[in-house]
């Protein structure tokens, strides 16, 4: 069973034409609070409303706790893949990411490549990661 988080936890930015909407939720069937194991989930998606296609090559992540642990992850593509993006179209994926806390934010961008070889970052707006009774700052 998903537990929706409420709204105001997600996020959407538009950076360069690339919309980018997060909407988190918590996951207490692979979650184990006994344990100091809280792990939520995340669906993502992409969409190119800017006249140019281009290939989300890379991500980068900040991720942080309630007690203000600090964890940077980065990697090539998402969910295994570099999604070329034509103008107007969409991608979504879903990932997860546990957390030793109740509560947490993730942030980060997406380094994108275009046909000319330009290469820019698309911002993935700050939201947040809310367990049981938590709820996101005013």
């Amino acid at each position: 069973m998903i537990t929706p988080t409420p709204k105001i936890a997600s996020s959407v930015t538009l950076t360069r034409g690339f919309r980018v909407a997060v909407s988190p939720s918590y996951l207490p069937e692979h979650s184990e609070p006994e344990s100091g194991r809280f792990v939520f989930g995340y669906r993502i998606r992409i969409t190119n409303e800017s006249r140019r296609r281009a290939r989300l090559v890379s991500r980068r992540w900040l991720i942080m706790d309630a007690e203000g642990e600090r964890q940077e992850v980065q990697g090539e593509g998402v969910v295994g893949q570099q999604p070329l993006l034509e103008p107007g179209q969409s991608f979504g994926y879903s990932s997860f990411c546990p957390l030793p806390t109740t509560r947490g934010t993730m942030e980060g961008a997406y380094i994108m490549q275009g046909d000319g070889g330009e290469v820019f970052e698309i911002e993935i707006g700050r939201f947040y990661l809310l367990g049981p009774n938590e709820e996101a700052p005013e």
